[in-house]
């Protein structure tokens, strides 16, 4: 399973201190079938929780996921700063999402050249922000 950061979701975790750990494990939840809510288009919800507390408070994000083969985070925010997504900003995740999940695999070492996403590591020991 790839884990892949849009480049304005990368910047999203480092501003809030997100671990990598916490994206992996919002993954891994997913994978055992636990998703908080299913967009359409392949597009989830996952909530991630904030340092030292639990997720009910933290933060959503937008997974472009598709199960057993990629999760691409496409957008993130606190729930202290917005209830729920707004339908235009769902839209365009949900167009993110079919784009991204339509790359093969060169597509998606093009997108990571160009900056467009950033893999990240399957390393749940590590909790520090995404680079």
């Amino acid at each position: 399973m790839q884990v892949f950061v849009t480049k304005w979701v990368s910047r999203f975790v480092r501003r809030e201190g997100i671990g990598l750990g916490s994206l992996v494990e919002a993954v891994a939840r997913a994978e055992r079938g636990l998703i908080d809510a299913d967009l359409g288009g392949g597009l989830i919800k996952q909530r991630i929780a904030r340092q030292g507390k639990g997720r009910s408070g933290g933060y959503r994000t937008l997974i472009a996921y598709r199960r057993g083969d990629r999760a691409v985070f496409v957008y993130g925010f606190a729930k202290s700063e917005n209830e729920n997504v707004e339908p235009d900003q769902l839209r365009t995740a949900q167009r993110v999402a079919q784009r991204v999940l339509g790359l093969d695999k060169k597509g998606l070492e093009y997108a990571e050249r160009q900056g467009e996403i950033e893999e990240v590591p399957d390393g749940r020991e590590k909790e520090e922000p995404v680079n």
